[in-house]
């Protein structure tokens, strides 16, 4: 073969090699480690500021955190949490019925409900229930004058207050199931109330139980309030032994950590009972 001819000749393709795969480098993200810094440093004096504190008198909060006084009110205000959440909700429920009624009636008496106990503060309504006998002495003949415990003002003051949100949070969860779920269940003969248990309900509890939980944790620390009409509950508690040895910062203390653990083992509860209900989603995993 002549020199021409070879000359002539394609040249083979060239194979590359590793240095001229092109890299990837990662973006360089230097603000979000900066700001990161910051606020690690920032949380590290914060903590460092609470526990060398004297103020605080650690030593204080260690001897009253699990007195007989200071349990008695914990678990008072998670007895009354616990009624007011059920019979809220059992009410909210009754109300969001009404306001998905085909009644114009049923509608208007479940959205005044909800408006009128939204309106109010609930300090507010605690007061006016506390004080029912001045504004009506008698009621069918009872005398309402110290009729009512400072408990039982709490339960219906925090009952009625809890069942306005509730109303709303399990009206939402019912208008979240599709409109052909309800549909397909009725074609398959289904009755009313098997459509509802079996159908509605566990896919409408997906978008009820987070806001509820939200609500469970909002009333627990909520309870705290009835302090105003002297209920025993552990903030009552706590404000009873310092009001004694004067030692306010430290039985405050008591109580916020008590209300941190509730709340800390509620949040894991909610946690679990959302990914019960979110089998077979996305949000499952």
């Amino acid at each position: 073969m002549s020199s021409d001819t070879l000359a002539q000749a394609p040249a083979a393709p060239e194979i590359p090699g590793p240095a001229d795969v092109p890299r990837i480098v990662p973006q360089r993200r230097y603000g979000q480690w900066t700001a990161a810094a910051v606020v690690l440093v920032l949380l590290a004096l914060a903590v460092t500021s609470v526990v060398r504190n004297r103020a605080f008198q650690w030593d204080v909060v260690a001897v009253y955190f699990t007195t007989g006084s200071v349990l008695r009110g914990l678990w008072l205000t998670l007895w009354l949490t616990a009624v007011v959440m059920v019979l809220g909700f059992a009410l909210g429920t009754l109300l969001a019925a009404f306001r998905l009624s085909a009644n114009p009636v049923l509608r208007a008496v479940g959205w005044g409900y909800v408006w009128l106990f939204r309106s109010i503060p609930v300090l507010v309504q605690l007061l006016l229930w506390f004080n029912i006998g001045a504004l009506y002495p008698q009621v069918l003949g009872v005398k309402t004058v110290n009729l009512l415990s400072p408990v039982a003002v709490a339960i219906i003051g925090l009952t009625l207050h809890e069942a306005a949100y509730a109303a709303e949070v399990v009206r939402g969860g019912i208008l979240s199931v599709g409109r052909d779920q309800i549909e397909a269940a009725q074609a398959l003969g289904l009755s009313r109330w098997r459509r509802g248990w079996r159908i509605v309900l566990p896919q409408a509890m997906r978008s009820i139980v987070p806001p509820a939980g939200n609500m469970l944790i909002g009333t627990l620390k909520g309870t705290s309030i009835v302090s105003v009409i002297a209920v025993n509950d552990l903030l009552f508690s706590a404000q009873l032994i310092y009001h004694r040895t004067y030692q306010v910062i430290p039985l405050l203390m008591v109580a916020t950590l008590w209300y941190a653990v509730v709340t800390t083992l509620l949040g894991i509860g909610q946690h679990y009972v959302e990914k019960h209900y979110a089998r077979g989603t996305e949000q499952a995993r």
